[in-house]
């Protein structure tokens, strides 16, 4: 009988040691799941959580009870996952909410495994319709089932701290690096550790002891010294809890993995596309670069927002935790309080080559299509303070996505008579030319609102200035947005320019008056296209315009640059030839023949027997000279391609301006790479192109010339003889290093290749890249 009396025995705990295992085991998991609420976007996940940690509690009661052993503990657990997981992690996929189906299932069983990698690249706070919740399900129902069967059947207590102690630390990990309440989670832990261990120890003997009448006053005086030595362990050790938070908590943020997993982003590692504005308008006008589907009527696709000026371009901004600069991972729960019309836009990337994504409007969620698709959404980030979206990846011919955003509503001069300006930090530009307070001074004199100051601006730029691309067979138009270009915009007898320059006009126009004003580069149908169903982006559909924030309003976007049509004046705008008169010389007067003089003998017969004898030499001189004109023929390709390149860069370092000697200088370095093969993609800034003829060529000195060139041609000031003799020496430098490793043949082929000089043209050839 002493065998079936044993498990009776270890079957009838006392209540009171459930009750308080139970209720501490619960308080314990309640700390590290009240870590994840930075994590998750709400409430949420306290279904899924808590869920969690009473199903396991649950378990290990009934393990407890039964005696069930290891095997038949861990087959509970993982039917309860399943059969419960529906309604606490993935009640979306579950009929009503609570009955699992196969689609429900398939995602338990695989979210087990990838849930985790899902949670740490997706920026906190997470949606929990994402499937998300199945972490905090997880590590909850885990460790209950070991904390609650430690602590009911250990001999030791202080082993069920063990698993609580593993979720504290995974949750710390996979949360994010501002904790909740972490003084407070201490203490709590601490307390409830220490008082439930105390508890426990000074409630061990009185199982055991047999009370004997006069021992009874003697053991109740031993439970109340243990029972009052335990209160003071308590009470020390939230003293020194709270003393060692106050003197050695670090000041900045935790570490924690999803700062590996996922690094910081800095935009500010890739140059501000408006550098590309000309390129794209030059080199691909008519070239497809991307499809638009489901763009609503006079909504703008927009590439870029930039706000802060550094007197040689538009950039980001590194101010705050709104700035434009402040870009995360894209995930499903964007632009929470965006207002607008919802609507869903698709992307079609054709020779679109770019690490900023086109979108519109405020993304609330991406999508992304194809093979690349995965490695597509865990490269893209975006700023919801600007709508901005940057892939590190680079976007490339055949990728397509989705995008889910909310079109604002663009307010009337009406609606915005009544708004003040937005209280917006704007970043402030020390570098910008200098006159531009007085010239937007004058320009709002007689503005009386905001909105009419803003107007103001945009009237003066859009219609007194002129419109020109400076492309061949237009006026003159330096590309370039710094402050010598946008000096000498102001400067000349008249404003000729494009949307590149009068954009970052007015931007600083506003700010040097206080108006909040930012640049944004994008694409937009022509008036006559608007709303169409599909919208191809082209090169001539590139445009760059001005936001500026109102108080009730946002950001408003305005329109400064002049009508295509307003073109110049092309006499004061291009230097008159003057060219001098070329006289016709008279022919040379004929020579008369000579008189011989009457002493010289005749010596016609001696000269015949000569002639005779050369006579003989005429068909070897002739066939010499048809080899010849043979071989020359042959080489009269080779011969005028080489003069066409040689009187090419000629051309660029004898240039009249010393920026056109620089960008020359540039240019020669990418056509060379181009014979050799490279690809090298129209409308790239210098930096882009650097990074692939550094990868092609093995040259970590092309980054550097690309960087001075850049400071050269955007500079303040132009560049001296010397800057230019100097930069012309590094490239001739590099030119002549890459042929190195390769073979002679490799190099003909390159100085007498025609991709460089077919470039741009319908005839060039586009190499793919090896391998």
């Amino acid at each position: 009988m002493s065998g079936p009396a044993q498990p009776a025995a270890r079957q009838a705990l006392p209540a009171r040691r459930w009750i308080l295992d139970l209720t501490a085991i619960a308080l314990l998991l309640a700390v590290p799941i009240a870590g994840f609420w930075p994590t998750f976007d709400g409430p949420g996940y306290l279904i899924a959580a808590l869920g969690g940690a009473a199903l396991g509690l649950a378990i290990a009661s009934a393990g407890a009870l039964f005696r069930w052993g290891v095997l038949l503990i861990s087959g509970v657990t993982v039917l309860a996952y399943f059969v419960f997981g529906a309604a606490l992690a993935l009640p979306h996929t579950a009929l009503a909410g609570v009955i699992p189906t196969l689609d429900t299932l398939g995602q338990l069983a695989l979210g087990a495994v990838t849930s985790w990698k899902q949670l740490l690249t997706t920026v906190a706070p997470v949606a929990a319709s994402d499937g998300h919740l199945v972490v905090p399900m997880i590590l909850s129902l885990l460790a209950a089932v070991l904390a609650g069967c430690l602590a009911l059947r250990a001999r030791h207590a202080a082993w069920a701290l063990l698993p609580v102690a593993v979720f504290l630390a995974i949750q710390i990990a996979i949360g994010t690096s501002q904790p909740a309440a972490p003084l407070l989670q201490g203490v709590v832990f601490a307390v409830v550790a220490v008082a439930w261990l105390a508890v426990r120890q000074a409630w061990a003997p009185a199982s055991t002891v047999v009370s004997l009448g006069g021992e009874r006053s003697a053991t109740g005086a031993a439970t109340s010294r243990r029972l009052t030595a335990g209160g003071l362990i308590v009470a020390v050790a939230v003293l020194a809890g709270v003393a060692t938070n106050a003197f050695a908590a670090p000041t900045g943020p935790r570490y924690v993995l999803r700062d590996v997993v996922i690094p910081p982003f800095d935009i500010r590692e890739y140059p501000s596309p408006l550098q590309a504005f000309r390129g794209y308008v030059r080199d691909s006008a008519e070239d497809p670069l991307f499809t638009v589907s489901g763009l609503p009527e006079d909504a703008r696709v927009r590439v870029a927002t930039m706000d802060a000026y550094n007197g040689t371009v538009f950039n980001v901004s590194d101010e705050g935790a709104d700035s434009s600069s402040a870009f995360t991972p894209v995930r499903s729960n964007m632009s929470a309080d965006a207002e607008g019309a919802p609507v869903s836009i698709r992307f079609e990337v054709e020779d679109y080559s770019s690490v900023w994504m086109p979108d519109a409007g405020a993304v609330t969620s991406v999508e992304f299509e194809g093979d690349r698709a995965d490695d597509l959404r865990r490269t893209t980030h975006y700023n919801e303070a600007t709508g901005t979206a940057v892939v590190t990846s680079r976007l490339q011919a055949g990728d397509a996505y989705t995008i889910s955003t909310v079109i604002p509503s663009v307010p009337d001069d009406g609606q915005l008579a009544d708004q003040a300006f937005a209280p917006v930090k704007m970043p402030r530009s020390e570098d910008a030319p200098e006159g531009l307070a007085d010239i937007a001074s004058k320009a709002v004199a007689d503005a009386t609102t905001p909105v009419e100051q803003v107007r103001a601006l945009q009237t003066m730029l859009s219609r007194d200035g002129f419109f020109s691309h400076g492309l061949e067979g237009e006026a003159l138009s330096r590309a370039g947005h710094g402050a010598q270009r946008i000096a000498t915009l102001f400067g000349s007898e008249q404003m000729v320019g494009d949307d590149e320059q009068y954009a970052t006009s007015m931007a600083l126009l506003a700010g040097e008056i206080g108006i909040p004003a930012r640049v944004v580069m994008g694409f937009y149908p022509d008036e006559g296209q608007s709303g169409d169903g599909v919208f191809t982006a082209t090169g001539d559909s590139l445009h760059a315009w001005v936001e500026v924030a109102f108080e009730d309003a946002g950001w408003v976007p305005f329109d400064p640059t002049p009508p295509e049509d307003q073109l110049p004046n092309e006499q004061t705008t291009k230097p008159r030839a003057d060219p001098k008169p070329q006289v016709l010389q008279p022919p040379p007067p004929e020579q008369e023949p000579v008189d011989l003089p009457p002493i010289v003998p005749d010596d016609r017969e001696s000269e015949d027997e000569e002639d005779a004898g050369a006579l003989a030499w005429l068909p070897i001189i002739g066939i010499a000279l048809g080899s010849l004109g043979v071989l020359a023929l042959l080489a009269a390709p080779f011969i005028l391609i080489a003069a066409v390149k040689a009187a090419r860069r000629r051309r660029r370092r004898d240039a009249e301006r010393a920026w056109d000697r620089i960008t020359g200088g540039w240019e020669e370095v990418v056509d060379r790479a181009t014979d050799y093969g490279t690809p090298i993609r129209p409308g790239g800034t210098r930096s882009e192109e650097a990074q692939l003829l550094s990868a092609a060529f093995a040259q970590p000195a092309v980054g550097t010339l690309a960087i001075r060139a850049d400071a050269e041609v955007f500079g303040p000031s132009e560049p001296s003889p010397d800057d230019v003799a100097e930069f012309w020496k590094q490239v001739d430098e590099i030119v002549g290093s890459m042929g190195t490793g390769r073979s002679r043949w490799k190099r003909l082929r390159a100085r007498f290749s025609l991709r460089s000089l077919l470039a741009g043209t319908r005839f060039a050839r586009n190499p793919k890249a090896p391998g």
